[in-house]
């Protein structure tokens, strides 16, 4: 029986766009450092090591801790060029909607678990805005909790904010075979990889997980729950 379908944010919900991380963080430092003519590069190196700890210890991490790593002040107000840069890439799907909405309808609840490194507002903020927030029962962010994907903590706490016991009543979505599907599975949940992305080489991880089912389009998403559902009738 599937309770609760939980999605991937970046990649999945929206589409993967290839950006160039130091335009990202001169972005920031123009602003937030002005003073300091290598801010970009003490900005770019502390997140590199946060999203190695992430994906080899599956530690999270903040952009406070960014910013504190690299000597940089963290005030809110200095993100309004570096969210500019990454605005572009951070629209929802076409497909999100009418899916969650199905989903919805079937009695199915509908749940994220992102890593990332924003806060909870600027992800609520996006989803928002199109028009998708008020259908989304519960979500995690690796900002607010200890771990990253594909921790079996972050997944099993997935399942607790969408309010399903056992993580084997949930599918989890996403485009990464490490995070996504390896970590989810091993916690018992049924994988649905959507590999519209293009994973750089060095975010691979150690282990490749097998998808229970995989959708060129999160509109099949639900014909595949559906089919999975009518299975066990």
């Amino acid at each position: 029986m599937v309770e609760a379908v939980i999605f991937d944010w970046g990649g999945t919900l929206t589409p993967w766009r290839s950006l160039d991380p130091v335009e990202e963080w001169t972005a920031l430092a123009r602003i937030a450092a002005p003073e300091r003519p290598d801010a970009a590069e003490r900005l770019l190196a502390a997140a590199d090591e946060v999203w190695r700890r992430a994906r080899v210890e599956h530690k999270s991490a903040t952009l406070e801790e960014i910013c504190a790593t690299a000597g940089v002040p963290y005030e809110l107000a200095h993100f309004a060029d570096y969210r500019d840069f990454w605005e572009h890439a951070t629209h929802t799907d076409p497909d999100v909607a009418p899916l969650f909405s199905q989903l919805k309808v079937a009695g199915i609840k509908v749940g994220v678990l992102s890593n990332t490194v924003w806060p909870r507002e600027w992800h609520e903020a996006y989803f928002d805005r199109d028009g998708v927030l008020d259908m989304i029962d519960g979500a995690v962010y690796s900002s607010e909790i200890p771990w990253t994907k594909p921790a079996p903590e972050a997944f099993r706490a997935a399942a607790d904010a969408v309010d399903v016991a056992d993580p084997d009543r949930c599918v989890f979505v996403g485009d990464r075979l490490f995070e996504d599907v390896w970590g989810a599975g091993n916690v018992g949940m049924r994988t649905i990889l959507v590999p519209h992305s293009e994973i750089p080489e060095d975010q691979h991880g150690h282990s490749q997980g097998t998808p229970d089912a995989v959708v060129e389009r999160l509109a099949h998403v639900h014909d595949v729950v559906a089919g999975w559902a009518d299975a066990t009738v």
